[in-house]
């Protein structure tokens, strides 16, 4: 099969960088104002606690103590960074996000692709995927602590496991919350994932098709390639969410055995040992790593949506 690439839909250049095309600077001033209302809103509700948080973080502040408040400036940042609690902390939230995301990315496609190809029942398939999704977190938590439980559980029983204590160890407890995670966020993937499927072209398949293209060559070179804006949503809003992964945690271990992550630690910090000014601290290093997060995906990526639709 022949590849021929189009011309870049940006087309002109000015000083080394691509202009947008006119439909795609109308796109952004449209998004703009769509999203400006909701931006607003977003902001006058979070604003305040944002920045009464990151105040509160600059004081050495107990609520068992509440006139022992000290100015330290950056002193509870310099604890959290310099702790190793804290850095284990980060590598559990990591391994729990990359984990969860690849699993559920390469499931959501093929839950997409069904729902997508389904010709008989289509509405009774798309129901049945997105059950897990509608499911409260923490019933769903509940119910796989009790699956896996020693005394109550029968996943043990089902599969000849004898009475191997899966919320005794690390790894096997972190192995039950990625797996819990990705049967209840998998159904949210395949649904922005199937949005994406319903926008690529069918002419641009058959085309390939006629020109000898096998499934493999179409997917990888076809259906993907104008997927690219809802691969972003999809990986990004499930990368923003798992990195801060709370209930499953809280459920089933309490963040014992080195399964606490960085949500969990914030809630220890400010809720259980009361240190309302550590607490903080780690919370707004939590909040600033998502926006970390969301700038490298967006910057990575690079979609415009012209692009991909091939205006000029």
């Amino acid at each position: 099969m022949t590849i021929t690439e189009s011309a870049p839909a940006t087309g002109r250049r000015r000083n080394g960088r691509a202009e947008l095309s006119d439909r795609s600077r109308a796109e952004r001033r449209l998004g703009l104002l769509l999203s400006a209302p909701a931006v607003l809103v977003m902001l006058i509700v979070t604003a305040y606690p944002l920045a009464n948080a990151v105040w509160l973080s600059l004081f050495s502040y107990r609520l068992t103590a509440p006139d022992d408040r000290r100015f330290v400036g950056l002193g509870n940042y310099v604890t959290a960074l310099s702790d190793p609690l804290f850095w284990q902390d980060v590598f559990t939230t990591f391994i729990i996000t990359a984990i969860t995301v690849g699993v559920e990315l390469v499931l959501g496609f093929g839950l997409a692709m069904v729902m997508h190809q389904a010709i008989f029942g289509r509405r009774t398939v798309r129901t049945s995927i997105l059950l897990p999704y509608g499911i409260v977190t923490v019933i769903s938590a509940f119910a796989w602590r009790y699956a896996f439980d020693l005394q109550s559980g029968f996943v043990n029983s089902w599969f000849g496991l004898g009475d191997f204590a899966w919320f005794s160890h690390r790894w096997s407890s972190l192995a039950v919350i990625i797996m819990s995670e990705i049967w209840k966020t998998t159904p949210f993937v395949s649904l922005l994932l199937l949005a994406g499927l319903a926008q690529v072209p069918r002419d641009l398949g058959e085309a390939a098709t006629v020109d000898g293209a096998t499934a493999w060559q179409r997917l990888w070179r076809v259906t993907i390639p104008n997927m690219k804006a809802a691969i972003l949503v999809a990986v990004l809003f499930r990368t923003l969410d798992a990195w801060r992964i709370f209930d499953n945690v809280f459920v089933m271990t309490a963040g014992q055995n080195k399964t606490e992550t960085l949500s969990f630690l914030t809630y220890r910090q400010t809720i259980t040992r009361t240190a309302i000014g550590l607490g903080d601290a780690v919370g707004v290093l939590l909040f600033l790593s998502v926006v970390l997060i969301a700038v490298v995906f967006i910057r990575g990526f690079r979609v415009d949506l012209s692009q991909v639709r091939g205006d000029r």
